[in-house]
């Protein structure tokens, strides 16, 4: 099977890796024209992401280029704590929660692609895809095509292959909430844990690197920021918004953002509405251009590999393709949706009895680690 992945960051390098291991002769073709590096913000991997990449042999190069965190600590506005849990299976090194900038995971998980010789095409923007009955075509901005026999669609929130799989679709929606990122080269608070802070005005978290930086996050509600805003804002405007909603919490969110220097940005949260349409006869969107949800649950990096184990075992063990994405939306699409809703509650300030597909202490119910496992038929 020939199979084009659109899109070299999480889902699709992932995805990748799957396929390449049902013996699916696999190229990535990524809109930038390099890899990207560049500071960005941070994510976490929960457990479930990290046996996704265990599936594919991974989790040891992404563990290796992120932190453990095997602990989170809950804190009130008026600086007293509220719950401290462990966090998944903090006892399994290859299993625990990692903290990463997305750039370093992308950086990782593109390692393991091309060491097994699996081509990565840069400078490959999408710009069609056609149908036939034989092959499905992609073309590119810069005049190249591609043909194969299915593609897998990882290109993200603005997805320019999701108009070809569903024309209805709108755009994504604002969650109502603007999210910013920064690091400080300050350590506030202990080593692998993560503090979240239930503040008067702001969801704040932070997590202290072996480095000694402190990663942090800081959620806010209200209009989303403009194009204008997003492009021209500046580090300073962003801790002179911050500060003043932080100042009358008896936490450390404050400082930890006064001591925050030029890494700091800022993005609106958005999500996809549930029920679109992901698949036609030869194309399947996955991870984010599929079911991307707010920020909130931090699973979207995870998610996203546990749609490339699915997908994979699913080409492997069906008698068809068309089978194997019906069986891959089937198991898929409760589960992803279950998120996204979780994730909207969560951003509106209502929180669930439970995040989706885990346990206590975010450890995965026992049927999410089967139908992830690798040697488990579907």
């Amino acid at each position: 099977m020939r199979v084009l992945v659109i899109g070299g960051g999480v889902g699709g390098l992932s995805a990748a890796l799957a396929l390449h291991k049902i013996g699916a002769e696999v190229t990535v073709y990524e809109a930038h024209p390099t890899s990207g590096d560049d500071l960005g913000a941070f994510l976490t991997l929960a457990t479930n992401g990290m046996i996704a990449l265990a599936q594919v042999d991974a989790a040891r190069r992404v563990a290796d280029a992120g932190f453990p965190l095997t602990s989170m600590r809950v804190t009130g506005a008026d600086g007293a704590a509220l719950a401290t849990v462990s966090l998944g299976r903090h006892d399994e090194p290859l299993a625990r929660y990692r903290c990463l900038r997305r750039a370093e995971l992308c950086a990782a998980l593109r390692a393991e692609v091309l060491h097994r010789g699996i081509p990565v095409r840069h400078g490959r923007r999408l710009v069609s895809v056609t149908e036939g009955p034989d092959e499905v075509v992609a073309r590119f901005a810069d005049g190249d095509g591609a043909a194969g026999d299915l593609l897998v669609a990882a290109d993200g929130l603005g997805s320019a292959a999701r108009a070809a799989v569903d024309p209805d679709c709108g755009p994504p929606r604002y969650a109502g909430q603007r999210v910013f990122y920064g690091y400080t080269t300050t350590a506030y608070g202990e080593s692998e844990r993560i503090e979240m802070i239930r503040g008067s005005a702001v969801a704040f978290g932070h997590a202290v690197s072996p480095a000694g930086e402190t990663y942090w996050f800081a959620r806010v509600a209200g209009a989303a920021l403009t194009a204008g805003e997003l492009t021209g804002g500046t580090p300073e405007a962003w801790r002179e918004h911050l500060l003043p909603l932080l100042r009358p919490d008896a936490t450390p969110a404050a400082d930890i953002v006064a001591a925050t220097g030029e890494r700091l940005m800022a993005v609106n949260a958005c999500d996809l509405p549930p029920g679109g349409r992901w698949r036609t006869a030869r194309t399947l969107l996955v991870g984010d251009a599929a079911h991307a949800a707010s920020p909130a649950t931090g699973q979207g990096a995870s998610m996203a590999m546990e749609d490339a184990i699915v997908l994979a075992k699913a080409l492997r063990d069906a008698p068809s393709t068309d089978a194997a994405l019906e069986t891959y939306e089937r198991l898929r699409r409760p589960r992803v949706e279950l998120n996204t809703a979780t994730s909207a509650r969560l951003t509106a300030g209502r929180a669930p009895a439970r995040r989706p597909g885990t346990g206590p202490a975010g450890i995965p119910d026992e049927e999410v680690v089967r139908t992830l496992d690798w040697s488990a038929p579907l």
